[in-house]
């Protein structure tokens, strides 16, 4: 397979893309909506199926209080055989102290086929250790143990937002203090917002690695990555090293611009890892970023260095609209 294999963008107006390979042998996907009002999950059993499978909305909004606003960066894991969803939501549009009033939610589901909105319940808000703006979760299992990354606002830290890890109890609840994993710290984090954000973690070659998206959400955003050894104790920050510089950013030459929250999948054969993100060909945005719709998810094949570490490369051109 090659990248140029996939039409991009793959799907419009999806930001904060995330693509999961079941073991039944269909890719998921979900992602924001421009609206910001509902959770929509597709599957094919293709990546290029993608763009064409019929999305159905599973989990719509509350219509007041906690849930009912700006619905943000579902994700979708399959957890000791059932499946989560994690996402942010507000309970109103105000901006407080300068940020919107977001926390991390999850629903379940039981079912084998996740894509009937019948079978998923609520578990309610993902508490952490600060009553403070929060989003963009994601979990990982290691060496028998359910970890959870997601991003937040600390009041002692200059920022919006940085990155904490944890161990669950449950695939809802926290079991351990979260550890501080990396806050916005240099000048390409720190563009417009400082922000450490969107994370997403694939582990080969003996590490694990975690990208993440750091600045403003226009032509500044920008792809970072943290990583530690396998066999390390990933509760303790000493055991995790930091790029200093961005790992994958805007492609002036190609129009390509703010590429990041990624997420990682596989390819049909299980032999080529994907990258998978949303980026924008313009910068001539009106109003605020949050709301322009044309952040398109891409996906693209990603190689790994003689270290062992991925190289993702340039943003590829759109061969599509």
């Amino acid at each position: 397979m090659t990248t140029e294999a996939f039409i991009n963008p793959l799907i419009i107006q999806r930001a904060d893309p995330f693509i999961y390979k079941h073991t039944d042998g269909y890719y998921y996907f979900t992602a924001s909506v421009p609206a910001y009002n509902l959770i929509e999950i597709r599957r094919a059993k293709t990546i290029a199926g993608l763009a064409h499978a019929a999305p159905r909305s599973i989990w719509l909004k509350h219509d007041e209080g906690e849930m009912s606003k700006l619905i943000w960066a579902p994700e979708i894991h399959f957890i000791n055989n059932k499946w989560y969803i994690y996402f942010a939501s507000a309970a109103t549009e105000d901006i407080v102290d300068d940020l919107f009033t977001h926390r991390m939610y999850c629903i379940e589901c039981d079912a084998e086929n996740p894509m009937n909105d019948e079978n998923w319940v609520e578990k309610g808000q993902v508490v952490t250790d600060k009553d403070t703006f929060c989003l963009d979760a994601t979990t990982f299992e290691h060496n028998g143990k359910l970890y959870y990354v997601w991003a937040q606002k600390d009041n002692d830290i200059r920022g919006n937002s940085n990155l904490y890890i944890s161990e669950m109890e449950n695939p809802w609840t926290l079991k351990t203090k979260p550890l501080l994993l990396t806050k916005p710290e240099y000048d390409w984090e720190t563009i417009g917002f400082w922000v450490n954000e969107g994370p997403a973690v694939i582990e080969r070659n003996g590490k694990i690695f975690i990208t993440y998206s750091a600045s403003a959400t226009d032509e500044n955003y920008a792809m970072g990555m943290i990583w530690c050894d396998t066999d390390a104790d990933v509760l303790d920050m000493d055991n995790w090293e930091k790029s200093k510089d961005p790992i994958f950013q805007s492609d002036l030459s190609t129009d390509q611009f703010g590429p990041g929250h990624n997420s990682f999948t596989v390819s049909e054969d299980g032999q080529t890892d994907i990258l998978v993100y949303h980026c924008r060909d313009y910068t001539e945005i009106k109003g605020d970023p949050l709301y322009d719709p044309n952040r398109h998810t891409k996906v693209q094949e990603f190689t790994w260095t003689k270290d062992g570490k991925p190289f993702f490369g340039k943003p590829v051109p759109y061969n599509y609209l």
